[in-house]
């Protein structure tokens, strides 16, 4: 059987202005219809508010923390047992954990604060998870609640 094909993170540019790759992943992610170059000036819109709102700290470093805060360590799966569905808790992988605190970043920025400019609520949602609050980060504190509640059902785990 021939092997598929994976994509791999060394064909990843750095991004133009900071120089980081993991803001790089941001971009692309928060691309709309290839459109790469908007979505790198509203990411950049949005650490330019951070650098004005939080002067003593570095936006690439408030970036990387609030990603690191949203990242979820554990979350709960579906498994069917015998009839009956469990959720079962199950430790969750290096990129999982950074695509998911990609989306709810990104889903919150967008969502929550309608009638703002993206740029705008996005750097709102990215101070607010650098303080570990917001809606990003109760997103987080729900799945792990959910794991927690669940543990009974970790036998189950693959």
């Amino acid at each position: 059987m021939p092997r598929k094909y994976k994509p791999t993170e060394r064909f990843l540019l750095p991004d133009p202005r900071y120089g980081n790759v993991l803001l790089s992943k941001f971009i692309n992610c928060c691309m709309y219809s290839g459109q790469k170059s908007v979505a790198q000036r509203e990411i950049y819109k949005a650490l330019d508010i951070i650098k004005e709102k939080m002067p003593q700290e570095d936006p690439v470093n408030v970036f990387s923390t609030a990603i690191e805060n949203v990242k979820p360590q554990v979350e709960v799966r579906s498994k069917r047992v015998g009839g009956a569905t469990y959720q079962v808790p199950v430790e969750v992988g290096r990129k999982r954990q950074q695509s998911l605190a990609f989306r709810w970043i990104l889903e919150f920025g967008r969502k929550a604060r309608r009638g703002r400019p993206f740029h705008q609520s996005l750097a709102e949602e990215l101070m607010a998870a650098f303080k570990r609050e917001g809606a990003a980060w109760t997103q987080r504190e729900n799945v792990h609640k959910m794991a927690e509640a669940n543990k009974a059902f970790s036998h189950f785990a693959w």
